[in-house]
């Protein structure tokens, strides 16, 4: 059963158009032009609890006015939204107390004091039981590492301790949905490793449902198994990330050292490129398994050194992104 249910939403954003210079400007205080953008355009999908959904797309393709509609923000021109039974523009008290959201480039935490004292705030909005805020507080702390950063004020914090406290800020309640938009955005590598290994212990633990939008494909592959591709206001593609490998990211370069002479011809054996004594073969791994060419290849000479080529799952949405030309 579906814990999320989007159907056939639209929404249209009327937007004044701007006149240059002086007399442009005074003409359009009186008689003012508009043109009419579509941010999103007949847009349905359903995800179910528990699940870990990428929600993609370049600049301006819609996907943060959907998580706008999704978080009870915005209010739709057409179609439904439903999640855990509730509506959420309807349902606003009781729908807000579910979920939980992080911004990376808006805060929700107050500025000038410490993280410790808008946990609290946010526990008094929310009306936590003590008892149980005190038990949720302890265990995002230790999770999290808070410890020493709570009595410090937000403002004097690191970018990766701050969007730790923003992280923790946006579960103290508990959600059972987590919208994630660039929850990573200017982290180290280390910060970022933290973010995301604690973002699938929560979804493991707690069965939270994520949907995390990000131009950080390494963020997609890390946490997501399916992704929603928005382009133009439209919903592009809706599946796995292995589907996707296996239409777009089928070729791999592996790069063999050897003394020996090869002469291997295959119809899997796409491009063949030789200098010095290395020999860098560029395969169609839907006719061969890797393991499986390097094993042909160990057969017939003595292999120095390998090195095969990884993944890499920006390359492929580029290639996505290009088939839809946008």
């Amino acid at each position: 059963m579906s814990f999320i249910m989007v159907k056939h939403i639209r929404k249209t954003f009327k937007v004044p158009i701007k006149t240059e210079g002086i007399i442009g400007s005074l003409k359009s205080f009186f008689n003012r032009k508009y043109r009419y953008i579509k941010a999103i355009d007949d847009i349905s999908f359903s995800i179910k609890k528990g699940e870990i959904v990428g929600y993609i797309g370049p600049n301006g393709a819609g996907k943060s006015t959907t998580i706008k509609i999704l978080s009870g923000i915005l209010n739709p021109d057409s179609g439904s939204v439903k999640i855990n039974n509730l509506i959420p523009n309807v349902d606003r008290k009781k729908y807000v107390k579910n979920i939980g959201a992080v911004f990376g480039q808006k805060s929700q935490l107050w500025w000038d004091i410490p993280a410790i004292d808008s946990f609290n705030l946010l526990k008094d909005i929310y009306k936590i039981d003590d008892n149980e805020y005190k038990k949720t507080l302890n265990e995002l702390i230790d999770l999290l590492n808070l410890k020493d950063i709570l009595n410090i004020p937000v403002r004097l914090l690191s970018l990766g301790n701050r969007m730790k406290c923003e992280i923790a800020a946006s579960l103290i309640h508990k959600p059972q949905v987590l919208f994630l938009d660039e929850p990573t955005i200017g982290l180290d590598a280390v910060s970022k490793k933290m973010v995301r290994d604690f973002i699938k212990k929560i979804n493991r633990q707690n069965n939270v449902t994520v949907i995390l939008t990000t131009h950080d494909m390494k963020d997609i592959e890390s946490l997501c198994k399916r992704i929603i591709l928005i382009g133009k206001g439209k919903i592009l593609y809706d599946g796995s990330i292995s589907k996707l490998k296996k239409k777009y990211d089928y070729l791999r370069k592996i790069t063999i050292e050897t003394k020996d002479k090869i002469d291997i011809k295959r119809n899997y054996i796409v491009k063949e490129k030789k200098f010095d004594n290395k020999i860098e073969f560029t395969i169609d791994i839907r006719q061969i398994e890797i393991n499986e060419f390097i094993k042909l290849l160990s057969s017939k000479i003595s292999i120095i050194d390998i090195d095969i080529e990884s993944s890499n799952i920006d390359d492929l949405i580029i290639k996505l992104y290009e088939e839809f030309e946008i």
